[in-house]
């Protein structure tokens, strides 16, 4: 006789990634105000009441979403010290690394989700902001004050500007449609396919040339 096992049954802390895995997928497909919390549970395999047992509201689950990006997110982009021993050359690669993630379609479509909600929710914007831009400018700011000859305020400066620079005019290229973003998830190993690492270590020797 074959006993038929049934699923585990999540709980807890791992129920909630879950649901929040689930959400992001359904926020990107359909944007914040068409999601569902039905869908959610739906697609979470969950109930309804489990649901709201772990987020009372949508908007509560969409903050929740934005703070798994973030987790997402600098887990993929690491701290220039990860990337190369000599300074200038890791401060390209990471900065090469920045671009590329947020050269990906799932990137692309969340930054588009996060303009399209930054009137309703505006702390929700500011999240989304913080959690990608915000804490790669300190990432690379932290680095290049520990390394440079700059305070900690001028190295952020250096660090926003740098950045944007070398991914601010490719990403309004893909958030208007007019380049297509990589579908692949962004590999570390094909960066210098993926990014032009020459044109980004020129912007790198000419923002900070003290490096």
């Amino acid at each position: 006789m074959t006993v038929r096992r049934e699923p585990r049954q999540r709980r807890g802390d791992e129920l909630r990634r879950h649901i929040l895995l689930v959400a992001k997928d359904v926020f990107l497909e359909t944007g914040y105000e068409r999601a569902s919390m039905d869908t959610v549970a739906a697609r979470s395999g969950t109930s309804k009441r489990s649901l709201y047992a772990h987020f009372e509201t949508k908007e509560m689950l969409f903050r929740a979403v934005l703070d798994l990006i973030k987790e997402l997110y600098l887990v993929q982009l690491r701290t220039p010290e990860a990337y190369a021993g000599e300074p200038r050359e890791a401060v390209a690669l990471f900065c090469g690394r920045f671009q590329q993630l947020m050269t990906w379609d799932a990137q692309v479509r969340t930054c588009r989700l996060g303009i399209a909600e930054a009137e309703r929710l505006r702390d929700g914007a500011k999240t989304y902001f913080d959690a990608v831009f915000g804490s790669a400018y300190q990432r690379l700011a932290d680095y290049l004050a520990e390394r440079g000859s700059m305070d900690h305020a001028a190295a952020l400066a250096a660090a926003e500007d740098l950045l944007g620079r070398a991914v601010l005019p490719r990403l309004f290229r893909l958030l208007l449609g007019v380049e297509e973003p990589a579908k692949a998830r962004p590999d570390e190993a094909s960066l210098a396919e993926d990014v032009d690492l020459p044109a980004i270590r020129g912007l790198v020797s000419s923002s900070v040339p003290g490096l």
